[in-house]
C-alpha cells in the first residue's frame, strides 16, 4: 500500500463514526421514570448512534439541527425496554410436548430466531435464555449481535447443568438409547468443567438445576439434586469468569443451598419457607418467579401432549409458588421478571405483569422487576432506564401503565439500540 493510500484509508476510518452516526429526536405525551416512579409529561429525548444523549422537556430540549429522524408518539407513554430473565427461545408451548424433544438443533435454532423476533416486538429488548440444546440460542444471539436477524439482547446459558437423571437431563428416551443431555455433570470438578465448556462455546451466563422440576420425567419437584459443594463449585467457576449464574430451584432445601452457595438468582422459587426468604434478603439473592405460566399449562397442556405426570406436578407447584412470591415481595427481597416463556407462547411475556400485581406487587414494582432490578442482577449499567448514556431501548404504550399494568401486554412502539422495530 502506498503512503497516499494509507493516509486515505486512515482518513476514511476517522470519518466513518461521524458519517454512520444517526440522530433521532423522540417525543411522547409522557415518560415513566422507573427509578422514582414519576410520570413525566411531554418528554423529549435525543438519541445518537444507538444511545440516549439527552432527556428533557418539549420546548426546552430543542430538536437538533442535524437530526436524521423525528418521532412524535401522540397519546403514548414511554417506558424503558423490558427485560425477561427466564426464557427458552428454542421451544414453542403449542408444539407437541414429546415430539418437540426430538427436534434437530437446526430446527430448534430456526424456532429460536422466530421467537426472538416475537419477543422483541412484545417490548422485551433484553432476555436471559436459561438453557437450550446444542448451543442453538447462542447462534441466534450471535446473529442478532451481527445484525443478521432481529431480536432482543440475549444472555444465553448454553446447556443447563444437571445431575445424571435429574431435571435438565434427557429422561424421556428409552434406556437402551443411553441418551444424555449436553449439560450433565456429577461432582464438583465435573460441574466446573461443564461451566467452562459452556463458556468455551459462547455462553455469557450459566444455569444449574438444583432441584427436580415440573417438565421432566421421574423427578420430584421439591427434591434437591445437587449438593451444596457442587452448587458452590458452579457459582465459584461462573463468578471467576465474570458471569452471573442462575439456579433452577423449586424445593426448599435446594433453594437454601443455592443461596448459601452464592448463586445470583433463584428460578421458580416454589417452596420457600420463612428461612429461605430471609436468606435471600440477607445475601441479596434475586428471585425470579414465573407465576403466570401455570394458567397456560393447566388450560392447554393436555391438548399439547403434556403427560399427566407433568400436569400433576404443575398443580402441586402453582399455588405454593404464588404464595412464595407474595411472601418474598412483602419481605422486600430482590425480585426480577422471569416468565419461563416456552412453557407458554413467546410474545405473551407481558401477561405476567398483571399476576405480579395480583399477588402482591404495585405496578411500579412489577415494572422495576423487568427494568432496573433485572439490569442490577446482570450487572449492567446502561440498560433498564431512559437516561443519558443508556442504550436507547425504549417502548411505548397507549396510556398510563401505573394505572393499568395490562397495557404492557400490547406495546405500540419498540426501539432497541436506537432502531425502531415496531410502531403502530
Amino acid at each position: 500500500m502506498t503512503t497516499l493510500n494509507r493516509l486515505l484509508a486512515t482518513g476514511l476510518m476517522l470519518l466513518a463514526p461521524h458519517t454512520m452516526a444517526q440522530t433521532t429526536y423522540l417525543t411522547a405525551d409522557a415518560m415513566l421514570d422507573v427509578e422514582n416512579g414519576k410520570l413525566i409529561s411531554k418528554p423529549a429525548i435525543i438519541i445518537e448512534d444507538g444511545r440516549i444523549t439527552a432527556v428533557g422537556k418539549q420546548g426546552e430540549l430543542k430538536q437538533p439541527a442535524n437530526v436524521d429522524s423525528v418521532l412524535h408518539l401522540h397519546q403514548e407513554t414511554l417506558v424503558p425496554g423490558l427485560m425477561d430473565m427466564h426464557v427458552h427461545l428454542s421451544g414453542d408451548a403449542d408444539d407437541n410436548f414429546l415430539a418437540s424433544r426430538n427436534y434437530s438443533i437446526p430446527r430448534q435454532t430456526v424456532i429460536a430466531a422466530k421467537n426472538a423476533r416475537k419477543t422483541l416486538e412484545a417490548g422485551f429488548t433484553t432476555v436471559r435464555n436459561l438453557g437450550a440444546a446444542g448451543y442453538s440460542v447462542i447462534g441466534v444471539m450471535e446473529g442478532i449481535n451481527n445484525g443478521d436477524i432481529p431480536g432482543p439482547r440475549i444472555w444465553a446459558a448454553g446447556h443447563s447443568i444437571s445431575v445424571t437423571g435429574g431435571h435438565c437431563d434427557d429422561n424421556f428416551s428409552a434406556p437402551e438409547k443411553k441418551a444424555k443431555s449436553g449439560g450433565v455433570a456429577d461432582g464438583p470438578w465435573s460441574v466446573r468443567e461443564k461451566v467452562r465448556e459452556n463458556i468455551k462455546y459462547g455462553a455469557n451466563t450459566i444455569k444449574i438445576c438444583a432441584t427436580g422440576g415440573v417438565f421432566s420425567k421421574g423427578t420430584k419437584v421439591g427434591i434437591q439434586q445437587y449438593t451444596f459443594e457442587e452448587l458452590k463449585a458452579a457459582a465459584e467457576e461462573a463468578h471467576m469468569r465474570g458471569l452471573v449464574i442462575a439456579a433452577h430451584a423449586h424445593g426448599t432445601s435446594g433453594i437454601k443451598d443455592a443461596i448459601r452457595a452464592g448463586i445470583d438468582s433463584i428460578e421458580h422459587c416454589s417452596f420457600m419457607d420463612d428461612e429461605a426468604i430471609k436468606l435471600a434478603v440477607k445475601h441479596g439473592t434475586y428471585l425470579s418467579c414465573d407465576i403466570y405460566n401455570t394458567e397456560y399449562t393447566l388450560a392447554f397442556g393436555e391438548a399439547n401432549g403434556v403427560p399427566e405426570e407433568n400436569i400433576n406436578k404443575e398443580k402441586q407447584v402453582s399455588k405454593a409458588q404464588r404464595e412464595s412470591f407474595r411472601k418474598a415481595v412483602k419481605a422486600g427481597a430482590n425480585m426480577v421478571f422471569g416468565s419461563d416463556a416456552a412453557i407458554y407462547p413467546h410474545g405473551d411475556n407481558g401477561k405476567q405483569f398483571s399476576r405480579m400485581v395480583t399477588f402482591g406487587m404495585t405496578p411500579l414494582q412489577a415494572i422495576q422487576a423487568a427494568t432496573i432490578n433485572s439490569a442490577a442482577l446482570m450487572k449492567q449499567t446502561d440498560v433498564g432506564q431512559i437516561k443519558p448514556g443508556y442504550l436507547a431501548d425504549i417502548i411505548a404504550v397507549k396510556g398510563n401503565p401505573l394505572k393499568n399494568i395490562s397495557l404492557l401486554e400490547n406495546v405500540s412502539f419498540v426501539m432497541k439500540d436506537g432502531k425502531v422495530y415496531k410502531q403502530q
